[in-house]
């Protein structure tokens, strides 16, 4: 991805951002489970949760968005790369986007299953702190709590 640009979330980039999540999401049932939610709830969800309420960004490839990443405090909340630029770098970009927005340290959830997550965190710096039961999620999906740099959930 020579050309990639990133930039915040806009109104007008919602529908596709949630479309990259959708796609992201559904791309291997044995990594996450399926969303509870449908792809209309979830642009809804991006217009009007995550743009107002949450640090979002886009990263674009020639004017198409191939990646979403959203900051909630010091939780990296979403990380999500369309799968036809997965493998590319645009992940790996926008994580370093997010430790620099937020050099104290990040937390970040991920579910058991998705083994590639753990690896590609891992891989930059992440540390396993807790797994649950998923009990807390909405997917009520067994999950594990990542650590980088002095998060305080790092530090207990």
């Amino acid at each position: 991805m020579d050309d990639l640009l990133i930039r915040p979330l806009e109104p007008y980039d919602t529908d596709e951002a949630a479309q990259v999540w959708w796609r992201s999401r559904h791309a291997e049932p044995s990594l996450l489970p399926p969303a509870i939610h449908t792809s209309t709830q979830v642009a809804v969800w991006f217009a009007e949760v995550l743009l107002p309420d949450a640090q979002t960004w886009v990263g674009l490839d020639d004017g198409r968005i191939v990646a979403v990443l959203t900051l909630d405090g010091d939780d990296l909340d979403q990380l999500y790369v369309d799968p036809d630029a997965a493998g590319q770098g645009v992940g790996s970009t926008l994580v370093e986007l997010a430790k620099d927005l937020r050099p104290g340290g990040l937390a970040l959830w991920t579910f058991q299953t998705n083994t590639r997550a753990q690896s590609f965190y891992a891989r930059h710096g992440f540390t396993e702190v807790r797994r649950t039961d998923g009990a807390a999620n909405e997917e009520r999906a067994p999950d594990i709590r990542m650590t980088w740099g002095r998060h305080p959930e790092a530090l207990t």
